[in-house]
C-alpha cells in the first residue's frame, strides 16, 4: 500500500489484488461532508453541500464551468474555509489529515530546482536514491533528473508534479483537472499512476471535463451545478442513467448555464 509500503507498487508495477483493496473499502467513511456552503464578498458559491461516501478509488467531480467543482476541491483540502458546515476526511476532521494529502494543480507548481531536486525535497529522507530514480522512470523523466524542472514541457512538468505528490505518500489525492491540455503520451501516463495508486489503496478525488477519462477512471461521480451537489453515484449509474436534466445536458454536450 502505497500509505505503509510506498514504493511497493512502483517496484512491482503491478496493482494490489482484491482481497487488499476490499480491505480498505471496509475502512468507513472517506468523504463527510455536513452542509458545507462558501460565501465570498456575499455571493454563495457552494450552497449546503452534503455528500456522505465510503467508495474508494477515483471519485470524479464534474459540473460545468463555474459549477464550483474547484472551489469545492479547495475546501475538501484545506486552501479554503467553509463558511458554513463540516467536513471529515478519513472518519476525521479534514484539518487533522493534511499531512496525508497532496494536490496536484491544472497548472503545475514546482520549485526552482533540478527535478531531481523536487522529488528529493518531497520524499521522504530515507528514501533511497533507486526509489527516485524509479519513479523519474516511471513518468518517463530518466535522464532528466539534472535539468531544471521549470524548463520541462507542460506534459513534463505534471508528470513530475504527480511523481512529487505520490512520493509523499498521500492516503488521499486531489487531483484538479492535472491532464488538461496535456498531449496523449503524459495523459496515458498520468491516468496509469493514478490507477496504480488507488489500487494501492489511496483516494484520488479528480477533477474532469474529459468525459471518457472519467469513464476509465471513476468509481463513483459528484456532479456540481451552480454550487450545488444535484447527484453522487457510482460511476456505472451516472454515465448511463443520469437522474437530473442538468448532468443529462452536460454527459450530451449542450451548453449548461
Amino acid at each position: 500500500m502505497l500509505a505503509s509500503q510506498p514504493f511497493e507498487a512502483l517496484r512491482s508495477k503491478k496493482p494490489m489484488s482484491d482481497s487488499v483493496i476490499q480491505t480498505h473499502q471496509n475502512a468507513g467513511e472517506v468523504l463527510a461532508l455536513d452542509g458545507v456552503s462558501l460565501t465570498v464578498n456575499g455571493k454563495t458559491l457552494l450552497h449546503d453541500i452534503s455528500v456522505h461516501s465510503e467508495a474508494q478509488g477515483t471519485t470524479l467531480i464534474m459540473g460545468a464551468n463555474g459549477a464550483g467543482k474547484s472551489l469545492l476541491m479547495k475546501c475538501l483540502h484545506g486552501l479554503l474555509t467553509p463558511t458554513s458546515g463540516s467536513i471529515k476526511l478519513l472518519n476525521r476532521p479534514s484539518h487533522e489529515t493534511r499531512h496525508q494529502q497532496a494536490m496536484v494543480f491544472q497548472k503545475p507548481v514546482l520549485l526552482r530546482r533540478t527535478v531531481m531536486g523536487n522529488l528529493t525535497f518531497a520524499a521522504p529522507k530515507t528514501t533511497p536514491p533507486e526509489v527516485l530514480h524509479e519513479m523519474l522512470e516511471r513518468v518517463n523523466l530518466s535522464g532528466k533528473d539534472q535539468q531544471p524542472a521549470r524548463v520541462l514541457s507542460g506534459g513534463e512538468q505534471q508528470r513530475l508534479a504527480l511523481a512529487r505528490a505520490l512520493l509523499t505518500r498521500p492516503k488521499i489525492l486531489f487531483l484538479d483537472e492535472p491532464t488538461a491540455s496535456l498531449d496523449p503520451a503524459s495523459v496515458l501516463i498520468i491516468e496509469r499512476l493514478i490507477q496504480e495508486a488507488t489500487a494501492d489503496g489511496v483516494k484520488s478525488i479528480f477533477i474532469s471535463h474529459d468525459i471518457g477519462q472519467a469513464k476509465r477512471l471513476a468509481d463513483d461521480v459528484i456532479f456540481l451545478h451552480q454550487g450545488r451537489v444535484t447527484e453522487h453515484t457510482s460511476a456505472a449509474t451516472f454515465f448511463t442513467q443520469p437522474l437530473t436534466s442538468q448532468a443529462q445536458a452536460y454527459l450530451a454536450g449542450d451548453v449548461v448555464l
